[in-house]
């Protein structure tokens, strides 16, 4: 009993409970306040249960990363376990719980999301295939989540979307991203939607891509304008969803500058000193499609006729939210030599970088029209 007195008046008083520590959920929930406790940091606990749709994903491992480091339990949903064995050091003992599931399985989803209290739905697919096309898993997957989220009394919800998402537009990648957004509002009023940018990281499909790939990437003569937004940026804006008021609207999160291919192509030259790029040829579009639809007989993913389609289409010219959000973005610049290094020779490996001028908006827009009337 000494002993035990002693112990507690050792504690510092940044690890005891305070007023902060407390958070009420929404009032129809339902759910019982949530309280922090313990030091801060990996062994904390915060009090959240969160479940993470889409957790081995390129955007997922980074969310999942930094929910767990704040003490969070996170709920990983998972097709292939291997695919998930990744995430489970990020957490402390316990806090990584792996569950197996099926986006075509009710009762699976309500075994993943009942006991939190936010769930997050990053599911999506750039390209189709015979189990899972874009109407399977960005309209009726979202909207599976989201009914069965709000029949489980879910307090909040978040659904990303694409910053390009219309249903309007010529890609069907994009049509299903704002159909899904659609059918989510309908089966959850209150979900907060995140529209990002394409996004750039480690494991990207942009910046590596361009790398290796560096031909796929002049269609339209490469004066296709972009909003490239890191994926660091997008989810620490996911993060602090969690302590932050229910936000129940959209949310888009575009690069803080846009640019073309074009320069995108300069630079990941300029950083790799490699001018590999200059020798690839322009393809035009009807044989990069006709081409696209040849490799979709193959068994592993290859450029889709879709993607050539989204190839030839702006970014939204939207406003972002980061400043509501309180995160400034990163310029690409920034981090493209940590990104990119790996594709440098030993010669090469140390040597600075020469980053290529950007394009003024002026010169943007008059190649875009160029580009657009010998279309």
């Amino acid at each position: 009993m000494i002993l035990l007195r002693v112990q507690r008046s050792l504690v510092a008083p940044g690890t005891k409970r305070a007023y902060h520590d407390l958070i009420t959920l929404p009032a129809n929930t339902g759910s019982k306040p949530i309280v922090s406790h313990g030091p801060p940091g990996y062994s904390a606990v915060s009090g959240h249960t969160v479940t993470v749709f889409g957790c081995t994903g390129f955007l997922g491992r980074y969310l999942v990363s930094k929910i767990a480091k704040m003490g969070t339990q996170v709920i990983v949903p998972y097709r292939d376990e291997d695919e998930a064995r990744h995430l489970k050091p990020m957490g402390d003992l316990g806090q990584i719980v792996p569950m197996e599931w099926d986006i075509r399985s009710d009762a699976q989803i309500a075994e993943c999301v009942r006991h939190s209290d936010i769930v997050y739905n990053l599911v999506g697919r750039d390209y189709e295939t015979k189990n899972f096309d874009f109407q399977s898993v960005h309209v009726a997957g979202a909207e599976k989540i989201a009914a069965v989220s709000a029949q489980c009394g879910v307090p909040r919800l978040v659904h990303v979307s694409h910053l390009n998402a219309s249903a309007s537009s010529p890609s069907k990648f994009y049509q299903t991203k704002a159909l899904g957004e659609e059918r989510v509002k309908a089966a959850f009023p209150t979900a907060t939607i995140i529209r990002p940018g394409a996004m750039y990281g480690f494991e990207d499909k942009l910046l590596n891509n361009i790398a290796m790939s560096p031909w796929w990437w002049k269609l339209n003569r490469g004066q296709t304008q972009i909003r490239p937004v890191h994926v660091l940026d997008v989810a620490q804006v996911l993060a602090d969803l969690m302590a932050t008021p229910q936000m129940s609207r959209t949310l888009s999160l575009p690069g803080p500058s846009t640019l073309t291919y074009e320069y995108l192509l300069d630079l990941v030259s300029a950083v790799t000193i490699r001018s590999f790029h200059s020798y690839a040829p322009e393809v035009p579009r009807g044989i990069a499609t006709a081409i696209a639809k040849v490799a979709q007989s193959v068994w592993w993913p290859l450029m889709s006729p879709d993607e050539v389609t989204r190839r030839y289409l702006n970014d939204s010219d939207v406003p972002g939210d980061w400043a509501e959000l309180g995160i400034t973005p990163t310029e690409i610049e920034a981090l493209a030599l940590m990104y990119l290094r790996r594709y440098r020779s030993t010669d090469t490996y140390t040597d600075p970088v020469a980053f290529p001028t950007r394009p003024s908006l002026v010169s943007i827009l008059s190649l875009v029209l160029s580009a657009q009337q010998s279309a």
